[in-house]
């Protein structure tokens, strides 16, 4: 199952699983774009809003009937917010914690059961380099992405030794329609952008190898070893660099 499967790494997830001879579930708010992305998989679709109460156990009721077991569980549906935090209103904060943090908690939350009972399962999530290193202008997405870094580690500690997998992809800048929608366009000249293509091939890879951490590019992982051996040093240079 592929959520956030209309658009970026979520559709070219899906499409490499199609490549692979997988059969996927594609879930997604825009039916249109779902039915073009179903139609290159052959897989099947369903379009929801998982912000919705009750929403994941409709999801996952029909994955198991059209799907049988679910083996690999790709949460890769989000949303972006940029501009000051004191400028953002209650209701877009609590859409964010919405669709970044719960929607995807509450699915893992109704697949899990059933991997758990066959021993055997595996679930990636897509956070953002954004939720280990916070980025000014992004507070309360870096916030939301920080949580599903929390969620996933412990969810991994929780479930060890039983059959099921947690990998947690960290990207860095995406070429995906993310910063359209989100009503503010990517301006800084580096990093740039890398494609969705390239984060869905490495983060299923990691997938499957069960590894619980995957850093796209790579070298974001040095980024965050500065910032957690040298702090200071990380600020002065994120004052430098953005």
């Amino acid at each position: 199952m592929v959520t956030g499967a209309s658009s970026g790494i979520g559709r070219e997830a899906a499409l490499l699983l199609a490549a692979g001879g997988c059969r996927s579930l594609l879930v997604g708010r825009n039916g249109s774009a779902l039915d073009e992305v179903a139609a290159a998989t052959e897989g099947h679709r369903i379009a929801v809003d998982l912000a919705t109460s009750g929403s994941e156990v409709a999801v996952a009721s029909r994955a198991g009937e059209l799907l049988g077991d679910v083996d690999l569980l790709v949460c890769s549906a989000g949303l972006g917010a940029a501009g000051p935090f004191d400028m953002m209103s209650q209701e877009a904060i609590a859409q964010l914690v919405a669709v970044n943090v719960l929607s995807p908690m509450a699915l893992v939350r109704a697949m899990l059961p059933a991997m758990l009972d066959r021993g055997q399962g595996r679930i990636l999530i897509v956070g953002s380099i954004a939720g280990a290193l916070g980025v000014r202008g992004e507070v309360a997405y870096s916030a939301t992405k920080a949580a599903m870094g929390g969620f996933a580690d412990a969810l991994r500690a929780e479930v060890a030794g039983r059959g099921v997998t947690v990998t947690l992809c960290l990207p860095g800048v995406v070429d995906t329609p993310f910063f359209h929608r989100r009503g503010a366009p990517y301006v800084r000249r580096w990093p740039r952008p890398i494609p969705a293509a390239l984060v869905a091939e490495r983060m299923l890879a990691a997938a499957g190898r069960g590894s619980a951490e995957v850093w796209v590019p790579g070298w974001l992982n040095g980024a965050v070893r500065i910032h957690d051996a040298m702090p200071s040093l990380y600020r002065r240079l994120a004052g430098v660099f953005g």
